[in-house]
């Protein structure tokens, strides 16, 4: 019996350790430009003053408006949420047992009451959390128009790499844009973004460096019953 427990012990302990070392396969969207299409090409009509495909834009700013087009995204993300809670709260409990009276007298022995008594007990609670949490991010990014929509807005995606030493740091945003947001110099704000996806990350030795092992990752899981 001994034996089966320790066995038992030793499976939960296999299962528990490979639930918190598992690695989750996530889907990376790929953030390879799209190759613009090749306009159709229609021979000149002769005697005619106007060619299709020649046009030249006199009163509207270059903005990116088709599929391939880029832009600059400024980026000035921060996020600041603070919480504070504090709760307290009392509770005195009393009660009174009187000696029973007979037949107008009170039930005593040798002068002492039989059963009166009484009972008291009081009980309190006092906690106090608070949560702090601030984010900044400022630069610049130009992405790439991957989809123009039915009601005109755009879908964006890039990414930008950057060699730093022994490390490889990269900022990679998409999300869906109006072109009314785009300003005259091909620009457009960050917060103006809908569904905005934005990850600044790094990969390489110091970023390896300031990640927890498998088996502190384990410790400090879920899966860690104490």
């Amino acid at each position: 019996m001994i034996r089966y427990c320790h066995k038992l012990i030793l499976a939960s302990a296999v299962t528990m350790l490979g639930a918190g070392c598992a690695s989750v396969d996530v889907f990376e969207e790929s953030y390879e430009p799209p190759w613009p299409a090749e306009p159709e090409y229609s021979p000149p009509t002769s005697g005619s003053i106007y060619n299709d495909g020649k046009d030249i834009r006199l009163f509207e700013d270059r903005k990116a408006t088709r599929v391939g087009d880029i832009l600059t995204v400024r980026l000035k993300e921060r996020t600041d949420a603070s919480k504070n809670s504090q709760t307290s709260t009392a509770k005195v409990t009393e009660a009174t047992l009187a000696n029973p009276t007979v037949f107008g007298r009170s039930l005593t022995k040798d002068g002492t009451p039989l059963f009166e008594g009484s009972l008291s007990g009081d009980s309190s609670f006092d906690g106090i959390g608070s949560s702090s949490q601030s984010n900044s991010l400022i630069g610049d990014i130009t992405v790439t128009v991957v989809q123009r929509l039915p009601n005109g807005n755009m879908r964006i995606r890039g990414e930008k790499w950057v060699n730093l030493n022994q490390g490889r740091e990269f900022i990679r945003l998409s999300g869906i844009i109006r072109p009314d947001d785009i300003e005259p110099d091909n620009s457009l704000q960050s917060f103006r973004i809908a569904d905005a996806q934005i990850t600044y990350s790094s990969k390489g030795v110091l970023a390896a460096a300031n990640r927890m092992g498998l088996i502190s990752r384990f410790f400090n899981s879920v899966f860690h019953p104490y």
